[in-house]
């Protein structure tokens, strides 16, 4: 078996577009483990919303999450690697949100946390639920747990007009489109690229050794660091350049494809 490590990215990647993981996809899967191979989810997402991924698919590996800002084991919770955010550097951001009424919500490992919680709207609690995601009101931080993340959301073309007037402020940070609805900002030496070959040098596992799948540009670090990068047919065209092979879309099994063409 070649490839030792498998990343796969979860949404727009491993799910559907209705957040579906199909049961050809588990199969696949739970066969490509049992042959001994480590699986991690590379993701946006908190260890709370992808982790139960895992779980559905037999897995107790690990999980990138947070764009590669906090590293999991999925067996025992235990945090291999995070990086945490300056927190007087995020006020400039959150001004620029409030004054603009941008919703915004800040991560720390493993909680989510908005101004105002109980006020959020219908629409905003919706797509936590989507995300398996509870936040919590600010004030209930706890002053020894940082930030890890910080994401802006909105409708696209708010998100495409965030990222232009940003693209023009110097950032301490890594401000980075994690989605068409969603820009997220982690420490500057954060990424999926950063995070996985930090987890493959832990496991011993040459890059060489390592298969990665995504469609999003928070993927492309990845996809540049493994031996093979496989872009789903969803992705934006850049992403498709990076990677070495296409694959179907997430809404044709495209991940349960690649898998058994590569790894079975």
């Amino acid at each position: 078996m070649k490839y030792k490590l498998i990343a796969l990215d979860v949404d727009g990647t491993l799910l559907t577009d209705d957040h579906v993981l199909t049961p050809g996809t588990i199969e696949v899967i739970k066969q490509i483990a049992e042959q001994g191979t480590e699986f991690v989810l590379c993701t946006g997402r908190a260890p709370l919303s992808c982790i139960p991924y895992m779980e559905q698919m037999g897995l107790d590996d690990y999980a990138i999450t947070h764009n590669g800002a906090a590293t999991i084991s999925v067996k025992d919770g235990s945090v291999i690697h995070d990086f945490s955010l300056r927190s007087e550097g995020l006020e400039r951001y959150i001004h620029y949100c409030e004054e603009r009424n941008l919703h915004y919500d800040l991560n720390t490992t493993f909680r989510l946390y908005v101004k105002g919680a109980a006020g959020l709207s219908r629409e905003a609690l919706d797509m936590y639920r989507k995300f398996l995601i509870e936040p919590k009101d600010l004030t209930e931080r706890p002053a020894d747990d940082p930030f890890v993340k910080m994401t802006v959301s909105g409708d696209t073309p708010l998100m495409d007009q965030v990222m232009e007037e940003w693209n023009t402020w110097t950032h301490e940070f890594n401000v980075l489109r994690s989605g068409d609805y969603f820009i997220d900002l982690m420490h500057k030496d954060s990424s999926k690229g950063s995070a996985l070959s930090n987890l493959a040098e832990i496991r011993g596992i040459p890059a060489e050794n390592v298969l990665a799948i995504g469609n999003y540009y928070n993927d492309l670090t990845m996809l540049e660091f493994a031996g093979l990068g496989i872009a789903m047919d969803n992705s934006p065209q850049e992403v498709k350049d990076v990677a070495d092979v296409m694959t179907a879309s997430n809404n044709e099994e495209g991940v349960k494809l690649a898998l058994q063409k590569y790894c079975l």
